[in-house]
């Protein structure tokens, strides 16, 4: 039996016996692919849907329907090095944070000195202190080396760089959001802040993964999610906040309009005044608890955080996965009906 399974937009062709299990198929992709058992999840369109672990003893070849010209298996799960990496990097920006804040608190204990007229600044007031020290993009999603450009114009947006330099806000990291993991039917949420700024993640690529959101919206996302580095609830003094960054950023940035990162971005209009009608979710307040580790741990250990009012709540990684099976399903469900109304 020769079956092609699909993960993070490569194929992969594999030759089983024909009476080969569903969990044999699951072994065989954990000794060659390095993810877990337990980490995985299959996709099989059109029958049976989604699978996981544990997976039933059902023999492949009365299960899927491999005559269909929908047929397709897509895995869904970290390889062991990938997540291994990403718990180190959360553990190196635990440990950034605590020595900065142990810095802190010992330049606290000490006199401050007077501080000199004529525009003359300390090396403790430098700007190049208030700006994102490290930047992330998703290297499994396509073309990262772009994803980091535009990483890289927000981090260096004359207008961001006022703004920061004015508030004093320091951020260890600034990556991408994944849109699948953070789309649902119901809602789809643009950017997030962790734990008042220890990370700030934004919805960069579209839906399709084929293009670049506005900048400008982008960039008015960005501006939300630098006032959670303050007020984590949506108040009034959080509104009063990025109203007032919008304003700076602006302000500072009169020469520089929404220009595009490549010829090929997309621009989509109506996403900023769709935020504004409720067409689509910023983010659901400030997300707090736990460090920014992706990748093999469960929704309890990344902690509670913080829920909306419409009762959502951020999720872990295993959250996260549903999210992204949802998502596909969702679209696979409108590809079908799209179908129907064509014949």
């Amino acid at each position: 039996m020769e079956l092609t399974i699909h993960h993070h937009g490569t194929s992969h062709t594999y030759h089983l016996p024909p009476d080969a299990t569903l969990q044999d198929l699951s072994t065989t992709l954990s000794s060659t692919l390095h993810i877990p058992i337990e980490n995985q999840k299959l996709l099989i369109a059109p029958k049976p849907g989604m699978q996981k672990h544990p997976f039933p003893p059902a023999r492949l070849d009365t299960i899927l329907q491999l005559d269909s010209p929908k047929f397709k298996i897509t895995l869904l799960g970290t390889p062991t090095k990938e997540i291994d990496n990403l718990n180190a990097e959360g553990e190196n920006t635990k440990r950034k944070l605590e020595a900065r804040a142990t810095a802190r608190a010992s330049a606290a204990a000490k006199p401050t000195p007077a501080r000199r007229t004529g525009g003359i600044s300390t090396l403790g007031e430098s700007k190049e202190s208030y700006t994102f020290h490290r930047l992330l993009p998703l290297s499994y999603l396509p073309n990262p080396d772009r994803s980091l450009q535009f990483l890289m114009r927000l981090r260096d947006d004359p207008g961001i760089r006022t703004a920061m330099a004015k508030h004093r806000f320091s951020v260890p990291l600034l990556t991408e959001m994944n849109p699948a993991e953070h789309t649902t039917s119901e809602s789809r949420t643009l950017g997030l802040n962790r734990n008042q700024g220890e990370v700030i993640e934004l919805r960069l690529r579209t839906d399709a993964y084929d293009g670049y959101r506005d900048y400008r919206t982008i960039r008015k996302t960005l501006c939300h999610e630098l006032a959670h580095c303050v007020f984590s609830e949506h108040d009034r003094n959080f509104w009063d906040l990025t109203g007032l960054i919008e304003k700076e950023v602006e302000r500072a940035d009169w020469k520089h309009g929404g220009q595009s990162v490549s010829g090929e971005e997309f621009y989509n209009p109506g996403d900023w005044e769709g935020v504004q009608e409720g067409g689509l979710v910023v983010d659901e307040k400030g997300w707090s608890g736990g460090s920014f580790v992706l990748g093999g741990l469960r929704e309890d250990a990344v902690g509670s955080g913080s829920t909306s009012s419409g009762g959502a709540r951020p999720v872990g990684v295993e959250g996260r996965r549903e999210v992204l099976a949802r998502a596909a399903e969702e679209r696979m469900r409108r590809e079908k009906e799209q179908g129907k109304r064509e014949n």
